[in-house]
């Protein structure tokens, strides 16, 4: 018994010490992001029926990610989910609901990134395939390449098997009107090209998982009436897509030519890695001062190693959705949500 006090003694030491490291351990929290699209979004644009429609998709697109996530899925699995969704939805520039372009074809762009490993995969100007989010990740995983683009993508994608659509299938009676009202309104030169639309619509999401590592991955039609096979920055890794464990992952939607010239995606990530800023300062920095001082408008969804959440835009709406760290749930439209 001589013993047991100081015995006693020594393990409430050891448990006293030992307590705060173990309060201080990580969780591994799990989040996701998803957005649809940035611009000139009013309130009197969207009927009421449409705006349902809309935030149920942007929510059921998050929630299905969050799933994937929660069941112990990776990052990679949860923005693939999430972008498929959205593709496959007809209100958004991507897949399915993808402008037209000025030959009246839909000419799709998409990419992915691992931040775990810094794999990515792109394509650029393909045609028919239902998902290119899909194609975008085979690139990645079963080539040796990055991005490929036109007929060279799509003829990997049916050595992947990847699902193709009719032109049919594509086809939306509001983006068709949108080529006709851009046709008929089209005076640019060749030089300037057109106008920069009001709506700079593309979908993307960013997730953190379990293990901590990140992803992001983005996907677009582009925009109404492009020509000379214009591509903009979603396939673009560093300018509208990019994700690294040691930083950030970013998803952007805007107008691409300013985006690529601003390296948007790796720009923010970079800031933080080298300079120590939060997400959100790091965000703040690109999206509110460095690309309004360029004239660039639109926005971005991102995600760091601690789950915490940015969806930064300068535009006056984001289609855009998220299931933090805590696990609340978030569906916005408008800049005052």
């Amino acid at each position: 018994m001589t013993h047991q006090a100081p015995l006693n003694a020594m393990l409430a030491a050891l448990l006293a010490f030992a307590t705060p490291l173990l309060a201080a351990e990580p969780d591994r929290p799990v989040a996701i992001a998803i957005h649809a699209g940035a611009g000139t979004i009013n309130r009197d644009d969207l009927s009421e029926q449409l705006e349902a429609e809309i935030r149920a998709k942007l929510e059921e697109a998050a929630r299905a990610g969050h799933r994937v996530l929660s069941n112990g899925g990776t990052a990679l699995d949860a923005v693939t989910t999430a972008v498929t969704l959205l593709e496959d939805a007809p209100y958004f520039n991507a897949g399915r609901g993808a402008v037209f372009n000025a030959e009246g074809q839909n000419e799709l762009d998409a990419s992915i990134m691992d931040g775990a490993t810094l794999n990515a995969g792109a394509v650029a100007g393909v045609h028919n395939v239902r998902n290119p989010v899909l194609l975008a990740r085979k690139v990645m995983t079963d080539s040796v390449h990055v991005m490929l683009v036109g007929s060279g993508a799509e003829a990997f994608a049916r050595e992947q098997g990847l699902r193709f659509e009719e032109d049919a299938y594509f086809h939306t009676e509001r983006r068709w009107e949108q080529l006709m009202k851009a046709r008929a309104g089209a005076n640019e030169t060749a030089r300037t090209g057109p106008t920069p639309e009001p709506w700079l619509s593309t979908v993307g999401a960013v997730a953190r998982d379990g293990s901590g590592n990140l992803a992001a991955a983005t996907s677009t039609g582009g925009m109404t009436n492009k020509r000379w096979g214009r591509v903009g920055d979603v396939p673009v890794i560093g300018a509208g897509t990019y994700a690294d464990n040691a930083s950030c992952a970013v998803s952007a939607t805007g107008h691409g030519e300013f985006f690529i010239r601003a390296t948007v995606a790796r720009d923010i990530c970079a800031r933080m890695e080298y300079t120590g800023v939060s997400l959100q300062e790091a965000a703040d920095q690109v999206v509110m001062h460095k690309l309004v001082d360029m004239g660039g408008s639109g926005g971005i969804i991102a995600v760091d190693p601690q789950g915490e959440v940015s969806l930064t835009f300068n535009s006056p709406g984001m289609y855009r959705a998220s299931v933090n760290a805590d696990g609340e749930v978030f569906v916005g439209i408008y800049k005052d949500e």
